[in-house]
């Protein structure tokens, strides 16, 4: 049976809750017509997430990742298209480390591209009238890494045609209600929302 390897992320810095972990755990087991779905929580620490995620890719060999994580501020879900090859922290990981002007890893490349059908997500979230879009940063931090990571191994293995993508989920109403009064309100959706994009983006991924 072929699998889509499905990542979410630990809760970190002041947020209570990671969105990208409920949807990850709430769609764990999940049948997309012959595929399942197997879910796998990543630690908010760039060194230890990317030794437990290609240790996944390597035990597991998925026909297709798909790896998210939580921009809180961003109004609606966002597929990365770039990875780069820099760390540099706006915050402490969990693991209390700061990375300036950081390479990943060297020497590799300055960047690989997302390998999902960005387009074929992007029309299917529209049919499912979930408002979502393509972004072209995915930051510096440890979302940024493991998509960089995934991307170099699968391409390095000689599997560089598994699909393998970054989608950004909003806030949900955990961590919005969590921002203290005296700070900018953070844009939400219900979890039960951003479980159904998560979800609605790894179905496309199935039937291409």
């Amino acid at each position: 049976m072929p699998t889509l390897l499905l990542t979410g992320f630990e809760p970190f810095h002041t947020h209570p809750d990671n969105p990208s972990a409920q949807a990850a755990q709430d769609l764990h087991g999940t049948r997309l017509g012959d595929w399942q779905i197997e879910s796998v929580l990543l630690p908010v620490e760039p060194h230890a997430a990317g030794q437990k995620l290609l240790a996944e890719l390597n035990e597991r060999l998925p026909d297709a990742a798909l790896l998210t994580g939580l921009a809180a501020g961003r109004p609606q879900v966002m597929l990365e298209r770039v990875a780069v090859n820099v760390m540099d922290f706006d915050i402490p990981d969990n693991a209390g480390n700061v990375y300036q002007d950081e390479a990943i890893h060297a020497p590799a490349p300055a960047a690989y591209l997302s390998t999902l059908p960005l387009r074929a997500i992007l029309q299917a979230w529209r049919e499912a009238q979930i408002a979502g879009g393509i972004s072209n940063t995915a930051g510096l931090y440890v979302c940024n890494y493991v998509m960089y990571r995934a991307l170099q191994h699968l391409h390095d293995t000689g599997r560089g045609h598994v699909p393998c993508g970054f989608l950004h989920v909003p806030a949900n109403a955990a961590v919005a209600l969590a921002v203290p009064s005296d700070r900018p309100a953070l844009p939400y959706l219900p979890q039960a929302e951003i479980t159904r994009a998560v979800q609605v983006a790894a179905q496309t991924v199935t039937s291409g």
